[in-house]
């Protein structure tokens, strides 16, 4: 077998694949360990009498570290906090990342199209995906506390794939002949990446809201509610705005999926829309979305409830891909599994 068979580049791709995986686990341990050693505190606070305006002093001291939370977000690489582990889950991703792409090109170049026909080139692009938004993230705002739960995810849902989907490199289907494969599958891939990170933001908000709930109904000021990393976070107002910005900009990009899927259908099977139960999802998941952006502008839905119309709508993402790819028939039965 020559270096240049595509079964060849194939095993060469899978291996590079397994090793993004098991650098990516190291990337999700170091940021376990960072969220692990913020929750530890600087200092032992000195227990202070209770006099008259404590109250507002303990005002002032919240308020000023809630804004230094929102600037730290927005700080540039260079002048942010200096986290070891963090650093390390960064770096690690960063290599996971490289090994994971060039995984997925092999793929594409043994296959001799795009890397995106089957359950198995979908999760593989579309984790290669929210890495590389999560790393492009990186360079605006901080969000190295969301490691754990993305690098976390993508280490589940690459070796589930990769163990339960992997297939050899096969012809397209008649369907999937078409440019529409492209442009319709990486916009699709691009619009989830952008609600992971905004479903993983909506979690920490939960979190948050949770512990802020807690340390305005508690007087124990030196051991607050909620996990300890909490208080390196910005406040869950701040947490929810980012999540919507994401989300928002995730909407937008779904848009243009179920717009391009239609045209894509219309030019495969003579219709643009016929209730299938892929395009039917796909529509369900724009609602979700659609309510969540909605509810989010109206002054009544802020906070928790549009916490967790953002998380459904990442679960109805992921119900999508696994479930209605594996156990649903309909014309879009691609997953390559038999």
């Amino acid at each position: 077998m020559t270096g240049t068979d595509p079964l060849s580049l194939d095993g060469i791709s899978l291996l590079l694949v397994w090793t993004s995986i098991g650098t990516y686990l190291l990337a999700f341990i170091a940021y376990t360990i960072d969220l692990a050693q913020r929750s530890v505190p600087a200092g032992v606070p000195q227990q202070e009498p209770v006099l008259a305006g404590a109250t507002a002093r303990a005002s002032q001291q919240t308020e000023k570290a809630q804004s230094g939370a929102v600037d730290s977000v927005r700080t540039p690489p260079p002048q942010r906090q200096r986290l070891l582990w963090a650093r390390i889950g960064t770096s690690l991703t960063v290599l996971a990342f490289l090994f994971h792409l060039a995984g997925t090109i092999l793929r594409g170049i043994a296959a001799e199209r795009v890397p995106w026909a089957n359950m198995y080139e979908f999760a593989l692009t579309g984790t290669v995906l929210i890495v590389a938004v999560y790393l492009l993230v990186l360079r605006r705002y901080d969000l190295r506390f969301l490691g754990a739960f993305l690098i976390g995810m993508v280490v589940l849902l690459l070796g589930g794939a990769t163990i339960s989907f992997y297939v050899e490199v096969v012809p397209l289907m008649d369907p999937l002949k078409s440019v529409w494969l492209v442009i319709h599958v990486f916009v699709a891939s691009l619009a989830t990446a952008l609600f992971a990170i905004a479903c993983g933001i909506s979690i920490t908000q939960l979190l948050q809201a949770r512990r802020e709930r807690r340390a305005r109904a508690s007087s124990d000021t030196a051991h607050p509610a909620g996990p300890g990393f909490l208080r390196t976070l910005p406040t869950a107002d701040v947490l929810e705005s980012l999540a919507y910005r994401f989300a928002i900009v995730g909407f937008v990009f779904w848009t243009f999926t179920l717009i391009a899927g239609a045209i894509w259908a219309n030019d495969s099977w003579g219709r643009y829309w016929g209730f299938d139960v892929k395009e039917v999802w796909t529509f369900v998941i724009w609602v979700v979305y659609a309510g969540y952006i909605h509810a989010r502008a109206t002054r009544g839905w802020r906070g928790t409830r549009s916490a967790w119309l953002s998380i459904i709508g990442f679960v109805a993402v992921l119900f999508n891909f696994t479930i209605v790819n594996m156990f649903f028939q309909g014309l879009h039965s691609y997953s390559g599994l038999t």
